[in-house]
């Protein structure tokens, strides 16, 4: 029997559960026509939520109306990429003629020599983003359809690309066309672009916080793929899965994974299966969500965080403060940067906690060690 989860970033779950309302809330912006809010849309979320799932869920959508998609990620030269390889490919699916092939030179009799040709291609690398997007959809008018661009890993590095990316779609929006962006990245990340004159339409679009799933979704989120993939699973065995999974989409992929895997050739997921499970994905989680998120933060961060780790639930900020040694102020402003970073969130006056689940024992093993 084939395993049905999906323990790897950005692959497709066998079943996405919670998130139903906002795809369906995406596609009834497409389906309602230029202007509709929706149709600008932003998912923010912690690692491991299910940022680039949702994209490629929306991808779907899109392409279930018949609707075009052009899927790329904010690293260097997404334009570029835009430009010279998405579009054109595009352009030449809907506009056949605009390639042409013309005979350029023969050297010998047509059954003897070779015949030379030379190819003019109307739609070139070198016409802009803006035109190509106009291009574009004046051709999908004919079958009422549009395009979709969507961005995954937003952030400030690539800022020059994201306003040239910008102005073209906000003249897409403002000409009625048919078009729709979808972005994803850190809460912090696009916090912090939506401050830009240029990048207006992100404080415009809609802006969708990705959480925890909840329980019941969690339930089926585990017990669908393994009957449909032909095994069952036992109360007991799915409650410690649920438990353990804390409501996060990639931990609910890992844990199914492992355990699914102990015993795969048995018709039942086991109580023993569960635990097993849960247990290798709390060490992945470690290698794979928390030390990336460790390394992006600065070391008064990672201190500020250690602090936090000493106790067995929400801290207090002037706990924290003490064992820094450092002043209220000061481990405000420390504060503040982790809550945008998405790895402590504020649960109370006066106490944070942390976003991603396992993080607190995750450094408690490092301090042991160190």
């Amino acid at each position: 029997m084939v395993n049905p989860f999906a323990a790897s970033f950005g692959v497709n779950p066998p079943l996405l559960v919670g998130r139903d309302a906002l795809l369906e809330e995406f596609a009834d912006a497409i389906d309602e026509g230029p202007g509709t809010a929706g149709r600008a849309t932003l998912y923010t979320g912690a690692r491991g939520s299910g940022k680039t799932v949702m994209l490629n869920a929306v991808e779907e959508r899109a392409r279930e109306r018949g609707w075009l998609v052009i899927s790329e990620t904010a690293s260097p030269g997404f334009v570029g990429r835009i430009t010279g390889q998405h579009l054109p490919r595009l352009l030449r699916q809907l506009d056949p003629k605009a390639v042409v092939r013309r005979l350029r030179s023969v050297t010998a009799p047509f059954n003897a020599g070779a015949v030379g040709w030379e190819t003019i291609e109307h739609h070139v690398a070198r016409v802009g983003l803006r035109n190509q997007l106009e291009l574009l959809t004046d051709l999908l008018r004919q079958g009422r359809t549009g395009v979709l661009i969507t961005l995954d890993e937003i952030h400030r590095q690539q800022i020059v690309e994201l306003r040239e990316i910008a102005v073209a779609i906000q003249h897409s929006f403002r000409e009625d066309r048919e078009v729709a962006f979808v972005g994803a990245g850190l809460a912090s990340s696009v916090s912090d672009l939506a401050s830009d004159d240029v990048l207006t339409f992100l404080r415009r679009a809609d802006r969708h916080h990705l959480g925890p799933v909840d329980r019941a979704d969690v339930e089926r989120g585990f017990r669908v793929p393994i009957e449909a993939a032909g095994r069952r699973i036992g109360d007991a065995a799915l409650q410690v899965m649920v438990e353990a999974s804390d409501g996060y989409p990639f931990l609910l992929q890992l844990i199914g994974s492992h355990a699914w895997r102990r015993n795969p050739r048995t018709a039942e997921v086991s109580l023993a299966d569960a635990r097993h499970g849960v247990a290798q994905a709390r060490r992945r989680l470690g290698t794979l969500v928390h030390e990336p998120a460790l390394a992006d933060t600065s070391g008064v961060g990672r201190d500020f965080l250690r602090a936090m780790a000493l106790d067995d639930g929400p801290s207090k900020m002037a706990d924290i403060a003490a064992r820094l040694g450092v002043s209220d102020n000061y481990a405000s402003q420390y504060r503040l940067r982790l809550i945008a970073a998405e790895l402590i969130q504020p649960v109370r006056h006066g106490y944070v906690d942390f976003v991603l689940p396992y993080l607190r024992e995750y450094l408690r093993s490092h301090l042991e060690r160190s």
